[in-house]
Order: structure tokens, then C-alpha cells, then sequence
């Protein structure tokens, strides 16, 4: 085998890859100077070439290319000897000691431990904080620095939360606006608020004492017709309106005067505000309009709803994050002077905010500065501004922000040996919650019972079912798939004129359902490929063509056998994603099956490279198919497109937000189909998801890659590889369920173990 794999390489491969050509010029690739008998000696070398043959983009289109059984037979000897050395000395990889918080997992560490959801818009920490470096995914140890301006932001950060959370009632007024899209409909029901009810909007908002807020609405315009204007707090209605061409109370509203003002009672806590209008059966329809006039156009709308207060009485009230921090009140007053109660209820209030801040057990000289900040604030105005002040130094300590891991003193340099279990909870928390450690998950890990048989599972087990699993959608699969992006993309609205804010949040939220489904159900990630089921509202419905689905409410729809729809390339979230604002883009598309399908991306394109050409030397409007030829012709290009362009242009049915059509924008007859570079054909979507549901196995690796890069918090390495094989190897045993694959991950190498690197 070895000679038959031997004669193979330097048939097809030494030709280009050797000392003479060094190809590719940056890094060039000598397989002619390697040792095929000690593959461990250069296995970052062979990892390249292993995954070259796996994803078929090697040798390129228009070299001799090898049988298919014979590079993947090679393939398949070069990762089990790859895999057998990495056994003999595992390689967690790079690790650093500290970390910083991202601002998400900071964020979700402030709601975890205070207990507050919800946060008003002026505690938003995406206003608050600057945005984190991204490369692959925001959490990358090597790209979270910090600096003096983000310090400040901390502070600043700090000082709020610890207001809000505690209910200060010398807090200071607050003022938040929320304006709502100006492309979002507003002749329907939307989600959030009451059945019967057209446009506005619903506000989860934390108000942090019981008292008087105002609740200012902004209107685009008054009607002829009298109008119902509804305000509710949890669902309760504090106020109904009549709007006529002058308001029902004589008043004039919105663009041709002030906003309604109404001043309301609410009690401390996360509330629901919704403002919103009583459907009429005679509502004018906005569907014709453009979408940067819908909720605009004929009929009053919301334009903005603007809270703010507490005014008058105010009371802290028995919020959840009250009852959170406060796990005992002194009894004694506060005149009482140092000797009262109220210093030893502070330092059991203390040390359990710092147990769960900190992810660790407290001694007393973790205690003590914070009990210093604690002291001033009572000397100031009492225990409760004591607690205050000492939560606003917990919330800025460098042991709640950033995540460190000591280094093992009797580590030899280059040894791999396991992390503290307090520091596997840690990693395991901020993985699957991108947030603390609950205290069960630190309770077991400071017992040293995590590794003990079965635990570590039974707990992966219990924090997927918890409700904070969901990170694993709105911060992993976001980022994964750039879903992020899609807030950003304005499609023409004059050859799009149905796109607009509500279909916008559709597409959206459809991808998030698939993914929260298959976690919940614990369901195969092929599916993700293959899957006949999909959750649509009747905005998207319509957009897909399907029937009979009415209402804002999303639901679970099984698609016909001859649906387009289904799987990741039949959403309208990627096909959004993958277009430009007035077309779509084969190449862009094809480079997105690439990266996040086939684990297999192009590399970046040469400097000056022309743009499409429209039309023809004839000045006929070109079809897409020969637009991409066109480009094809500069043999720069081609080598790239030939892989990427098949992929792209089956997708061309989709229009550039995902609207299925059998012509062009040059009105010809749309030719979907393709041919990958090993010679397999192709017809449309259908005959691709065929390919890729075949070649599974490739997608399932690029998800365990991209996930076991978000869990590790670094970019992998060849060194790496061995770890993608065996999540995958374990996965296929339990039919490439999520869980498989993320219980696979949490015991490798990398996510349990670190290096010694002196």
C-alpha cells in the first residue's frame, strides 16, 4: 500500500508541488522533500494534502487527475497514520493563560448573575461596549484586547448595572427611545402583541424601581378615520386612545404635532410594553407599497416609542434580580453604627456574588477590596448603597472579566496535562451558554467530582436542555453562518419592492428555529442539508409560495417532496446573505458552500480582478451562466471559479432574496445546472443537495471544525485535525446527532487539556 501510495504523489502531485516550482508561492508545498514513511515529521504538510484529496480540489481542473477510489484510499492512509501519532503525544494546541470576556458573554455573565434580563436600551452593552474583533468568531483569545477606552466602558457599564440591579432610588431619570424600522409593515399583527392588533411594537424592558414612567408615541401621520391606539404592560392594557384628525381629546399627534404622552404606574421588574393600533376590518393593506414607505403610507403608524422615568414615589420593589443579590437583609438599622448585622449580612451577600463571579470558591483576600468599596458606600447612604458600590468593583474586577487559567508549575515545557476542573466548568459554561457556570456546574467542578464517570456527560446533557443553550444559536450558528450580516443587507426596493423589514426578520428567525429545533430534539445535522421541515410565519409563506399559513405566529410546516424549500440552501436568510443588493452571485454563493458545506475554502482572488460584464461584445444582456464564463476566460480566474462557480450557479432559481423564478434578469430560461471538478454532474438545488447529502461526511467535519474552533476560542491548526476526525468518528456512531458531536468535543484534547509552553 504504501508503495502504490508513494507512486500516486509523485505521479500527480510532485509534478507541481517540489523544490524546483514551489507552488503555491507563498507557502510552497514540497512534498518531494518529505518522508511518506514519517508522516509525524511533517504532519502539517500531509494534513494539507489529506484534505486537498478529501475536498477534490487537487490536482486542479485540467491536470491528470487520479481514480477517485485511489486519492481517497490515500486520503484515508494519510489520516490514520496522521491520527495514530497524534494518539502518542496529544496536542491540545495553543492556549493562552488569559482571556477577555466578549461583549456578549459579558452580557450574558451580567443577566446570569444578577438576574437581570431585559436591560433598558441605555444599559444596551452593544452602545455601551465597542464591538470585539471578529476572525471566524468573535471569541478568538488573540483578538480580545484590552484597552484603556474599553476600560472606561466597564466602568461605565458598571456603575449602571449596579444601579438598576439594586434599584437605586436616587438613580437618575431615564430616557429611551425605540424607533421602529421604516421599512416594517405595519398593517398586521405583529409578534409580541395581542390578536386583533395591527403594527406598533412590543418592548422587553427591565424598569428598575415602581414608579411613574412616560410613555411618549410618535405617530407618522393622522388618518380621516378614528383610530384605536392600545398601550399595555404584560399584556394588561393602562390605556386606550381614540386618534381622529385630531386625537380623540382634542390633542394633535405625531408629525403634526407632539407625541402622545401618557403617564403610567409600573412595577419594578422585567416588563412587556406594547404599543399598538386595534385592527380594522377595513385596514388598508400595505403589500403595493415600497418598502422603505410600508408603515408610512395611508394609515397612522408608530414611529417611535420613546420610556422614560421613574418620576414622582419611587420603591426598589421585589425585582428578580433584588431577590438575587440580596440573600439576607440585616435587621439592625443603619444608624446602628459597624457593630450592627448589617456587615455580616453584606459578607455573605458578597461572598456569593463572587463565587458566581469569579466561576471559583472565595477566600477572605478576595473579600477584602470589596468589602472596602462596600464600607465607603455604606458610610455614604447605607447598606444598600454599600452593596452597590461593591457590586460596581465585582463587576469591573479582572477576575469577573477576564478568564484566566493557571499554568501547572511542574509541567515539563510542551506537556499537555488537563485543566482544573474549575477551569473545565468554566470552558464548558462559556461554550455552551457563553456565560457563568451555574452552581451546580461549580459545585461539582470545585468537589473535583466533573471528571468523575458519567458526570461530565449527565451535565452537558442537563445545560443543553437549559434555556441558555440557545447562545449556541444566537452566537455560534450567527456567526457560523453570518447571520449577523443579514441586519445590514437593503436589496434594491425598486427591483425588490417586497423585501422589506418584517420578510427581513422572517428569514431570520426561520433559520433560528431550524437550529434551536435540531438542539432541542437532538436531531442529526445532516438534516441541516436534507431536512423536509422548516418554520415559516405568513409573510415568509408567501415569500416561499406556500399556502394556507396565516398570521404572524411561526410554525412548524412539513414541505412537499417537490418543494424547493428545505435545508440550509433553501432558506432565504443565506440566499439573502449570498447576494448582492440588485443581483445575486454565483461566486459568492459558491464560495459560501465552500467555506461553511464543504469545509473547503478558495483562496483569496488575485489583486485587480474585473468586475462582471453585463452585456456582450453584441450589447445583448448576458445571462449569469455567461457572465461567469466571460470571467472564466482569464485563466487567473478559472482555476478558483471552476470550483465555486458550478456550486453558486445551481443556486440561480433563487433571485437575490430568495424567490424562486424560472428566468434571469436577462429574461432567458435559467440553466441551474453543473459539474464539479471531478467530473460529477449535476441538475439545480435538487441535484446538488443529492451530491452533498451523499458526501455528508465533509459537511459534518466543517461543522465539528467550526464549532470546535468557537469552543477552544482559537483559529485550528494542522495539529488539530486528528481531534475534527475522532468528534466526527464519534458522531457517526450516534447518527451525527448535536449532541454527540458537542459531548465528542468536550473531551478532546484541546477543550480538556492545555500545553505547557516553558
Amino acid at each position: 500500500a504504501l508503495a502504490a501510495h508513494a507512486a500516486l504523489i509523485n505521479q500527480y502531485c510532485v509534478t507541481c508541488h517540489n523544490e524546483a516550482r514551489q507552488i503555491p508561492e507563498a507557502h510552497p508545498l514540497l512534498l518531494d522533500q518529505l518522508d511518506l514513511e514519517d508522516v509525524a515529521d511533517s504532519a502539517a504538510a500531509w494534513e494539507q494534502v489529506a484534505r486537498k484529496l478529501r475536498a477534490g480540489a487537487m490536482p486542479p481542473p485540467g491536470r491528470p487527475r487520479p481514480e477517485s477510489a485511489a486519492a481517497t484510499a490515500l486520503a484515508a492512509w494519510l489520516e490514520t497514520a496522521l491520527d495514530r501519532a497524534a494518539a502518542v503525544r496529544p496536542d491540545p494546541g495553543p492556549q493562552p493563560a488569559v482571556r477577555r470576556l466578549t461583549r456578549t458573554e459579558y452580557g450574558n455573565a451580567v443577566r446570569d448573575l444578577l438576574a437581570l434580563e431585559a436591560l433598558p436600551k441605555e444599559l444596551d452593552l452593544v452602545s455601551l461596549l465597542p464591538a470585539d474583533n471578529t476572525v471566524g468568531f468573535d471569541n478568538v483569545a488573540e483578538l480580545l484586547f484590552v484597552t484603556p477606552t474599553l476600560l472606561e466602558a466597564y466602568v461605565t457599564a458598571a456603575r449602571k448595572i449596579s444601579r438598576i440591579a439594586l434599584g437605586d432610588p436616587a438613580q437618575p431619570v431615564m430616557v429611551d427611545t425605540y424607533p421602529l424600522p421604516l421599512e416594517m409593515p405595519q398593517d398586521d399583527r405583529l409578534d409580541g402583541l395581542p390578536l386583533g392588533t395591527r403594527g406598533g411594537i412590543a418592548i422587553r424592558r427591565y424598569f428598575p424601581l415602581d414608579g411613574e414612567y412616560e410613555i411618549a408615541v410618535e405617530l407618522t401621520r393622522l388618518g380621516r378615520d378614528p383610530e384605536q391606539l392600545e398601550i399595555a404592560v404584560d399584556g394588561e392594557r393602562v390605556d386606550l386612545v381614540t386618534l381622529g384628525v385630531r386625537g380623540g381629546d382634542g390633542a394633535s399627534y405625531g408629525v403634526e404635532g407632539d407625541p402622545l404622552r401618557r403617564r403610567v404606574r409600573v412595577a419594578a421588574g422585567p416588563r412587556t410594553v406594547g404599543v399598538t393600533f386595534l385592527k380594522k376590518t377595513a385596514a388598508a393593506a400595505e403589500a403595493l407599497l415600497s418598502p422603505f414607505t410600508r408603515g408610512r403610507g395611508g394609515q397612522p403608524a408608530v414611529a417611535a416609542v420613546t420610556i422614560s422615568g421613574p418620576y414622582g414615589q419611587t420603591a426598589p420593589g421585589d425585582t428578580p434580580s433584588r431577590q438575587r443579590i440580596l440573600v439576607c437583609r440585616p435587621t439592625a438599622s443603619a444608624s446602628d453604627g459597624p457593630g450592627s448585622d448589617d456587615r455580616a449580612c453584606a459578607r455573605r451577600v458578597l461572598s456569593t456574588l463572587l463565587r458566581r463571579a469569579y466561576r471559583r470558591p472565595v477566600t477572605d483576600a478576595d473579600l477584602a477590596p470589596v468589602l472596602a468599596f462596600y464600607t465607603e458606600g455604606r458610610v455614604e447612604a447605607g447598606f444598600e448603597r454599600g452593596l452597590e458600590r461593591a457590586l460596581e468593583r465585582i463587576l469591573i474586577s479582572p477576575e469577573f472579566l477576564l478568564r484566566v487559567e493557571a499554568a501547572r508549575v511542574d509541567a515539563a515545557p510542551g506537556e499537555a496535562y488537563p485543566v482544573a476542573d474549575l477551569e473545565l466548568a468554566t470552558r464548558l459554561s462559556f461554550f455552551l451558554w457563553s456565560s457563568l457556570p451555574d452552581d451546580e456546574l461549580r459545585d461539582l467542578a470545585a468537589a473535583g467530582r466533573l471528571r468523575a464517570p458519567g458526570v461530565l456527560d449527565s451535565q452537558v446533557t442537563r445545560m443543553l436542555a437549559d434555556p441558555r443553550a440557545a447562545s449556541l444559536v444566537s452566537n455560534f450558528v450567527a456567526q457560523w453562518l453570518y447571520l449577523r450580516d443579514l441586519e445590514a443587507r437593503r436589496p434594491n426596493d425598486r427591483l425588490f419592492p417586497d423585501f422589506d423589514d418584517g420578510l427581513r426578520r422572517a428569514m431570520l428567525r426561520e433559520t433560528e428555529l431550524v437550529f434551536e429545533t435540531l438542539v432541542r430534539e437532538d436531531r442529526s445535522v445532516v438534516e441541516l442539508l436534507t431536512s423536509r421541515v422548516t418554520f415559516v410565519n405568513e409573510r415568509l409563506a408567501r415569500h416561499y409560495g406556500i399556502p394556507n399559513v396565516y398570521g404572524s405566529h411561526f410554525r412548524r410546516v412539513t414541505l412537499d417532496e417537490d418543494s424547493v424549500r428545505g435545508g440550509l440552501l433553501g432558506m432565504g436568510s443565506i440566499l439573502t446573505l449570498t447576494s448582492y443588493a440588485t443581483r445575486t452571485s454565483p461566486v459568492v454563493r459558491g464560495k459560501w458552500v465552500l467555506e461553511n458545506i464543504l469545509g473547503a475554502p478558495p483562496p483569496p482572488p488575485p489583486p485587480n480582478v474585473p468586475a462582471l460584464g453585463d452585456t456582450g461584445a453584441d450589447g445583448r444582456v448576458l445571462s449569469m451562466r455567461d457572465r461567469m464564463a466571460q470571467h472564466r476566460a482569464n485563466p487567473v480566474c478559472a482555476s478558483c471559479h471552476a470550483r465555486m462557480d458550478p456550486l453558486g450557479l445551481a443556486l440561480e432559481n433563487f433571485d437575490a432574496v430568495g424567490r424562486w423564478r424560472t428566468r434571469d434578469e436577462s429574461g432567458q430560461a435559467i440553466d441551474a445546472s453543473g459539474a464539479l471538478p471531478d467530473g460529477t454532474t449535476f441538475e439545480g438545488l435538487a441535484g446538488l443537495r443529492a451530491i452533498l447529502e451523499a458526501r455528508h461526511e465533509a459537511f459534518v467535519t466543517t461543522l465539528a471544525e467550526k464549532l470546535l474552533m468557537y469552543a477552544v476560542g482559537r483559529d485550528l491548526g494542522p495539529f488539530d485535525q486528528p481531534t475534527v476526525r475522532r468528534v466526527v468518528r464519534e458522531a457517526a456512531r450516534h447518527d451525527y446527532r448535536v449532541s454527540a458531536i458537542i459531548q465528542a468535543i468536550v473531551e478532546s484534547t484541546p477543550f480538556q487539556m492545555r500545553r505547557s509552553e516553558s
